[in-house]
C-alpha cells in the first residue's frame, strides 16, 4: 500500500496531526492520524468541526515555524459537535526523521491487516478486489490464466499461479479465502483444502444452494469431515438481497469479511 508514500513525495512540507489521546466518545481513536500540508490532506481524524480545528491549527504552524503544538478539544457544544468525549491532538512538523517514522508505522499497521486471498479474478473477483482496496485488509487475488493485470486498485498483489489450492497453505491465521474462479471442480479443490484449516477467519464460495450441496457431495467422496461443510460460506454475501451485478457482490461480501474478520 502506496499511498503514503506518494503522498509524502509530492508533498514533502507536512504537518502529521495525531489523535495523542482520546476520552469518552470520540470519532476516532488514539494512534488515527492525518496529514496536512499548504493545499492538500491525508487521512482523516473523523471529520466534522474536530477536524476543520485541526486542519486550521496545522496551517497556523506553517505560519508561525513552530514545530510542534498539541490541542485539547473537548467535544461538545462549544465546538458544534455532541460526542461528549474529549481529544488531545499532537501536531508535528515533519522532518526526514519523523517521515520515515511514520512510513515505518504505517507498514506495520498495514502488515498486521487480515489476509485475504480471492481466488478467480474474473468480473466479481476484480470488483471485490477493488471493494476491499481502502479497507484494512491484506488483499491478493490468485489466478490461474494469464490475465492481464492492468486496472488492479493500489495496494492488491496478483499471483499468477499453476496450483492455486497450493496458496491455501499461505494465508496467515485468522485471514480469509474467498472462492470465485471460473472452474467449480477448482473451486472445490480450494474449498476442501481451507475448509481443512479451522484457524481460518472466512471460507467463502460464490454459488447456489445447488453447488453446496454437489460440494457436500465432493467432500464426503474425498473424505472430508462432514461438519467443514458447516464452515462455508455459500452463498457468498447472504441471501437478503439477490443480485448477481459484480459490484452488488463484491459490496455485500466485503460487508461480510468485515464482519468476520474485524468484528
Amino acid at each position: 500500500m502506496n499511498a503514503l508514500p506518494a503522498f509524502l513525495t509530492a508533498h514533502p512540507d507536512a504537518i502529521l496531526v495525531d489523535v495523542a489521546e482520546a476520552r469518552g466518545s470520540t470519532p476516532r481513536e488514539a494512534g488515527a492520524f492525518m496529514l496536512v500540508s499548504a493545499d492538500a490532506l491525508f487521512g482523516t481524524i473523523g471529520g466534522g468541526q474536530l477536524e476543520f480545528l485541526a486542519i486550521e491549527h496545522a496551517r497556523k504552524l506553517f505560519a508561525s515555524g513552530e514545530k510542534s503544538a498539541s490541542l485539547d478539544v473537548p467535544l461538545g457544544p462549544e465546538i458544534g459537535q455532541c460526542c461528549g468525549g474529549r481529544t488531545r491532538l499532537a501536531f508535528t512538523r515533519l522532518d526526514e526523521a519523523t517521515r520515515q517514522a511514520l512510513i515505518s508505522r504505517q507498514a506495520t499497521l498495514e502488515n498486521g491487516y487480515p489476509d485475504v486471498f480471492l481466488f478467480g479474478a474474473g468480473h466479481v473477483g476484480r470488483a471485490l478486489a477493488a471493494a476491499l482496496s481502502p479497507l484494512p485488509l491484506k488483499v491478493t487475488l490468485i489466478e490461474t490464466r494469464d490475465i492481464p493485470d492492468d486496472g488492479l486498485p493500489q495496494g492488491v498483489a496478483l499471483r499468477r499461479v499453476a496450483v492455486p489450492e497450493a496458496e491455501v497453505a499461505t494465508i496467515r491465521p485468522g485471514g480469509a479465502a474467498v472462492i470465485l474462479t471460473h472452474d467449480h471442480a477448482l473451486d472445490f479443490l480450494i474449498a476442501r483444502d481451507a475448509l481443512a484449516r479451522p484457524d481460518l477467519g472466512y471460507v467463502g464460495m460464490i454459488g447456489s444452494a445447488t453447488k453446496r450441496a454437489t460440494f457436500a457431495r465432493f467432500l464426503a467422496r474425498e473424505d472430508g469431515e462432514p461438519h467443514m461443510i458447516d464452515r462455508l460460506v455459500l452463498p457468498i454475501g447472504g441471501t437478503a438481497l439477490r443480485d448477481k451485478r459484480p459490484a452488488v457482490i463484491a459490496t455485500l461480501v466485503a460487508a461480510e469479511l468485515l464482519t468476520r474478520l474485524l468484528g
